[in-house]
């Protein structure tokens, strides 16, 4: 499969080459999200690539079996007679000395699961870049995982590893530029509702968007992917869950399906699962958080742009929020190939699915909007989801997306998705927004329209939109 994207990613990799020491590398990043994939490609232009992969947790994975598994693929990979060792320290000492010289690229993924059961892990891998991997000024080690609270506190947070790693990429969904090229030579003749729909499933996911069949249309494709035992996305939800949370993703899974609903504060998610705030809860959402499940949206002040305490959680993964709407429900029909092969568009809620993912498409690419505006990224103090708190003397409020430029511009976005037209209706519900928000009268607001599907040409005569931006130019733009 051609290797789409991740040009900035590239970009900061390639700079490494210009060094005269070697590089400690870490990348991070949700599951599916082409971590490996950016890695190996970067390896390419290395003589040598060596690529070691912890195995997922599974009942009997533990220590032992995980430095098996390191040693076949170092006699592998080295030309080595078959061994075996109990030491980490000694396994990464052999591979030190496999690597002293020539430019050499070491790829340890999934490395959380690669320490499962050892203490003595992380101590080993310091002392040996310290000792041998970094003696060779040619030598790149990337330490990647998908864990990534695990990989905050035991490596970037650690005492062993301060000042040692050279750089950190976090691995985030493809922009959509990028997701249409998956079309390859259909993506011209592809309407953006119908790239809309897959995309509503996937997201910005590499993984996801490879199994993209360009001639099928996008209820062909989302049947074949979602619908059918089997398939790829049929039962991912939980090997994603399983794979990263262990025996605890049970709890993992609760928290998602209640931020399924809608967005949440801390204590309206403690409530809906009967649980008491604080302790494993505060870990469990910032756990969801670093593995790209979840976005944190802060509460910010409108007279200076400065944050504010409270906050709401947004599921922002795509594929997630659709199984647990539309997958997870019919399962047990699925499975008895009692579940309808007919156009999505009929099946209960569609719409009301669609648009919220249509939503979140677009506040995962909310860079592309700001561009779209004209405005320059500097000027932005904030760009997310607005939450106006009810009080004594203002309403509440929620806008979509609330782009807040420091020169007294405030952009408020509505982003709509219809089969259908949109009708001078959507001006009567921006009019309402806007006059509940409480406002200091220095500020200018913009009303912004962006949307899927037909304006009317009353809406767009009307001029009460300062832009309206449809979805298909965010696929158009030029791809970072």
């Amino acid at each position: 499969m051609e290797f789409i994207g991740r040009k900035s990613e590239m970009r900061r990799l390639e700079e490494l080459k210009a060094k005269d020491a070697a590089s400690l590398v870490v990348i991070t990043g949700r599951r599916r999200i082409g971590k490996s994939r950016l890695a190996r490609e970067f390896g390419r232009e290395f003589p040598r690539f060596l690529e070691f992969a912890g195995l997922a947790p599974r009942d009997g994975i533990g220590a032992v079996e995980q430095r098996a598994e390191f040693a076949r693929l170092l006699a592998e990979q080295c030309d080595l007679p078959r061994f075996q060792s109990d030491d980490w320290g000694e396994l990464f000492r052999l591979l030190a000395r496999e690597t002293t010289r020539d430019r050499v690229l070491i790829l340890l993924d999934e490395i959380s699961w690669m320490a499962r059961g050892d203490e003595l892990f992380l101590s080993q891998l310091k002392n040996a870049w310290d000792l041998h991997f970094s003696r060779n000024p040619r030598l790149i080690l990337v330490l990647c995982g998908s864990i990534s609270s695990w990989i905050e506190k035991n490596i970037l947070s650690h005492t062993g590893f301060v000042g040692r790693i050279s750089l950190r990429l976090v691995v985030r969904e493809l922009s959509l530029p990028y997701c249409n090229q998956f079309w390859g030579a259909q993506a011209e003749r592809t309407a953006a509702q119908d790239k809309l729909k897959v995309l509503a499933v996937t997201g910005g996911v590499p993984r996801y968007l490879e199994e993209i069949q360009s001639q099928q249309t996008a209820e062909q494709n989302i049947g074949r992917l979602c619908f059918r035992e089997g398939a790829l996305l049929f039962d991912e939800f939980d090997r994603v869950f399983s794979d990263l949370f262990d025996k605890k993703a049970q709890a993992y899974r609760k928290i998602v399906q209640q931020l399924a609903k809608g967005a949440k504060d801390y204590q309206e998610i403690a409530r809906a699962l009967g649980r008491a705030p604080g302790g494993t809860l505060t870990q469990h959402l910032d756990d969801l958080v670093s593995a790209g499940f979840l976005q944190r949206h802060r509460a910010w002040s409108l007279n200076d742009g400065r944050t504010l305490k409270y906050l709401k959680y947004r599921l922002s993964d795509n594929y997630s929020r659709f199984y647990l709407k539309y997958i997870q429900p019919h399962k047990e029909q699925i499975v008895a190939s009692r579940y309808p092969d007919r156009v999505l568009t009929f099946l209960p809620g569609w719409d009301s699915v669609m648009a919220l993912q249509f939503e979140n498409l677009v506040l995962n690419n909310s860079a592309q909007v700001v561009d779209a505006l004209g405005l320059s990224a500097v000027d932005i103090l904030n760009a997310a989801p607005y939450f106006q708190t009810a009080t004594k003397d203002r309403p509440g409020a929620q806008v979509d997306l609330l782009i807040q430029e420091r020169f007294g511009s405030l952009f408020v976005c509505e982003i709509k998705f219809t089969r259908g037209e949109l009708s001078q209706e959507v001006i009567g519900a921006m009019t309402r927004k806007l006059e509940s928000l409480k406002v200091p009268r220095s500020m200018s607001l913009r009303p912004v329209l962006i949307h899927c599907g037909d304006v009317s040409e009353a809406v767009v005569q009307s001029r009460f939109f300062a832009h309206i931006i449809p979805f298909e130019r965010f696929l158009g733009e030029n791809a970072p």
